[in-house]
């Protein structure tokens, strides 16, 4: 059974059909910035009319936001491609995809801003982005340091039970694919219907929210079955710690995305740190052992 799973999923994430699904994604991404564009263009010059009420639709700087969004979902797909090699590896995906929605959130509120206003500090707009861009730069070196640590630990070489337990990842990650169809597929019928009985481009914005919110849940779950999985294969109290603390990491993903402002930040931040700490930790303990 773990073999079949595990031929399954080295044919779904073969290195051709990655960069297959890579290249589809960097027409998708092009063409959308291009179609989102032109439909500002058009808006704003009355040559079609699809209303004015989101920045989405009026600024062209938002149009970076549609390539952005399709950018983020290959990541989401290299999540799951990720997930069986290590928990380490995983949770650095999720800093790296956590942190481009950020970046995408920052061309998304760059319209907002209010550049007539004496002080600067006063619109709730520019305060937000403020603080997006001083937490990229926070999130960019803590997952530089993240990166540094993890090259530092020495690999261990597999065996016949390591080797089990990176199949039954496998079949884990399996299951995440149909669940991430789905609720893409749910996310454009929502969009479509939402979109019918108030405005497009701001129900976009909320159900691509709700996708992320969604599937980090399911991703906590199936976090929560690696590690007891983990537990028929290492008796390591280091590694089930290091594994367990990055879980922690995963619900505070989550948490954010329950929050807004400053405490959404703050929520994101911790999780990144409190990562590179258990890391760092994990790394000095397998001197020791």
């Amino acid at each position: 059974m773990l073999k079949i799973g595990s031929k399954i999923f080295d044919g779904i994430f073969s290195e051709e059909k990655r960069k297959i699904i890579e290249s589809f994604t960097i027409w998708t991404a092009t063409i959308g910035f291009i179609f989102h564009l032109s439909l500002v263009l058009l808006n704003n010059y009355s040559i079609i009319n699809i209303g004015n009420e989101s920045l989405l639709l009026t600024n062209p700087i938002s149009a970076i936001y549609t390539p952005f969004s399709i950018i983020l979902y290959y990541e989401i797909f290299l999540l799951i491609y990720f997930l069986p090699r290590s928990f380490t590896t995983s949770i650095l995906k999720q800093f790296e995809i956590i942190s481009l929605i950020i970046i995408r959130r920052i061309f998304y509120d760059i319209p907002k801003l209010d550049l007539d206003s004496g002080n600067w500090f006063n619109n709730p707009d520019n305060l937000q982005i403020t603080y997006d861009l001083i937490s990229i730069l926070i999130l960019f070196f803590l997952i530089y340091l993240f990166n540094l640590v993890k090259s530092r630990i020495e690999n261990r070489k597999g065996n016949k039970s390591i080797n089990q337990f990176i199949d039954s990842k496998k079949i884990i990650s399996i299951t995440l694919i149909p669940v991430m169809l789905c609720l893409f597929i749910i996310g454009i019928y929502k969009w479509y219907t939402i979109g019918m009985d108030s405005n497009f481009a701001s129900s976009f914005y909320y159900v691509n929210e709700v996708f992320y919110n969604t599937f980090f849940s399911i991703l906590i779950i199936a976090d929560v079955f690696i590690l007891l999985l983990s537990f028929l294969y290492t008796e390591r109290y280091s590694q089930i710690m290091r594994n367990t603390g990055f879980i922690i990491c995963t619900i505070l993903i989550r948490l954010s995305f329950s929050s807004s402002g400053l405490t959404n930040l703050i929520l994101i931040v911790s999780s990144v740190l409190f990562g590179l700490l258990i890391l760092k930790i994990y790394s000095l303990m397998n001197k020791i052992e």
